[in-house]
């Protein structure tokens, strides 16, 4: 049975991405509008009424800002820790909350998800490993350090989406302020592409058939030199790293 991903766009703007494993179709954060994340979803052959359920990363705009209309809408619950559903609307319903804890792993339908803790500047952030007991999918794009459950989270996976999101050096130099760089480059912002490629170069990457490089800034980045620092963790070519965009995400990937 099919078992592939795809990104609905992935960066400041707002993210998304979609796990479908047969007629399971859960969708990872939904930071687009409720027009934005239907033109979007069509982009890849999918209708609202395909998706079984939304889990949430964090409550950060860019990530939770479309989940609270998209959800209402269309009925669908919304799976999420307690730290992240304090920022739902009061008025959001509470048949369709599902609260998780971040160290269970817990099924939607024909999907595993395994939510792990990461250090990041909100109330209680969790990325998240898709699998179907046979295939791995982890995802990690927002955190600003790795640990060591990090790690173990993340290694033997068949697919990794990663954050990569600015060059140091490109932030340093950049028109942020000072304030927002500190944030950005700090141990609860994000991470840059060095320190992704120190992740990747520490994790068992024998079943690795995709990386993605995601949530790249738009000012403080480079889609190629994301991709040449995962490329040098990985000893591989550049060009088999996929890299997700704001705009177009990218594409089915089967695992």
């Amino acid at each position: 049975m099919a078992f592939r991903f795809a990104s609905l766009g992935s960066g400041s703007s707002g993210n998304g991405l979609v796990v479908e494993r047969g007629a399971t179709r859960v969708l990872l954060d939904c930071g687009f509008t409720l027009g934005e994340t239907t033109l979007r979803l069509e982009r890849l052959g999918l209708s609202p009424g395909d998706i079984t359920a939304i889990v949430v990363t964090h409550e950060h705009s860019d990530h939770l800002g479309g989940v609270p209309r998209f959800a209402k809408r269309h009925a669908i619950p919304v799976h999420l820790t307690r730290g992240t559903a304090l920022a739902l609307p009061v008025d959001f319903p509470a048949s369709l909350v599902r609260l998780v804890d971040p160290h269970d792993t817990y099924e939607i339908e024909e999907l595993l998800v395994e939510p792990f803790p990461v250090p990041h500047d909100a109330r209680e952030p969790a990325q998240v490993v898709f699998g179907d007991g046979a295939s791995r999918l982890g995802v990690a794009t927002d955190l600003g350090m790795s640990t060591p459950h990090v790690e173990e989270k993340l290694s033997r996976c068949d697919a990794l989406v990663l954050e990569c999101n600015h060059d140091a050096a490109m932030l340093e130099a950049g028109s942020y302020p000072r304030p927002l760089k500190d944030r950005i480059a700090g141990r609860f912002g994000h991470l840059d592409n060095e320190a992704a490629a120190g992740i990747v170069s520490r994790l068992d990457c024998t079943r690795l058939k995709h990386v993605v490089a995601a949530h790249l800034s738009k000012e403080n980045n480079r889609p190629e030199l994301a991709a040449q620092a995962l490329a040098g963790a990985l000893g591989c070519e550049v060009d088999w790293v996929g890299v997700a965009s704001q705009e177009q995400g990218f594409g089915w990937r089967d695992l």
